[in-house]
């Protein structure tokens, strides 16, 4: 079971990855974007750290609305809005709930996806963090239903979104500034889906202790 202080291990550690693929980040949005996706991932999770320290939240309901309020306040561009959008999602999906069942973990993730999809309006391969994050919550979801635990759960959908983020370079930009480069997007990888995985591929990894 997933609780409050799992939720935040996680923030935590997502700063952490962000800071660290800042740099990777940013080359892979300036081919194709505005060359800001790594420093906008890396100030708005900065932010979140400094947020939820300054202010502790009750449960995981209020962190995760902490984490996403933090994020749309502070990350330009579509990222801010995107991801804003996910945590807050996520964090009404598991409003009351002081432990998250692996069948409540999928449904936050679910619940953050559809928020991302409604709000950027994207399509699977617009080649935008929908195609990382969709591969990945299905892998999810089917493990879920396979009966795995949690532990697998995540594994099977960190590799399905890197799967996801590397199929993103053949793909023509449909959404978003690297639309504009037309045929010319073509050949890289998304940032939005890069950070995507990185998102789903962080939860693996802290979470690794659940079985």
């Amino acid at each position: 079971m997933i609780d409050r202080d799992d939720l935040l291990a996680w923030v935590y550690a997502l700063q952490k990855r962000y800071a660290a693929e800042k740099a990777h980040l940013t080359e892979l949005d300036a081919a194709i974007g505005d060359a800001d996706h790594g420093v906008n991932m890396d100030r708005g999770f900065q932010a979140v750290v400094a947020e939820v320290e300054n202010h502790p939240t009750p449960d995981s309901a209020a962190l995760l609305k902490t984490v996403a309020m933090t994020l749309i306040k502070t990350v330009g561009g579509a990222a801010g809005p995107l991801y804003g959008t996910f945590f807050l999602r996520a964090g009404a999906s598991c409003a009351e709930k002081t432990h998250l069942s692996p069948a409540d973990v999928t449904a936050l993730f679910r619940a953050g996806l559809a928020g991302v999809i409604q709000r950027g309006k994207a399509a699977p391969n617009d080649k935008t963090m929908i195609d990382a994050l969709g591969p990945g919550i299905e892998a999810m979801q089917q493990a879920l239903d396979a009966g795995a635990g949690l532990k697998e759960m995540l594994a099977r959908a960190a590799a399905a979104a890197e799967a996801g983020m590397r199929n993103t370079v053949p793909m023509q930009a449909r959404k978003g500034r690297a639309s504009y480069l037309g045929e010319r997007s073509i050949g890289h990888q998304d940032p939005g889906a890069t950070s995507a995985w990185l998102l789903l591929k962080v939860a693996a990894e802290v979470w690794i202790r659940f079985h």
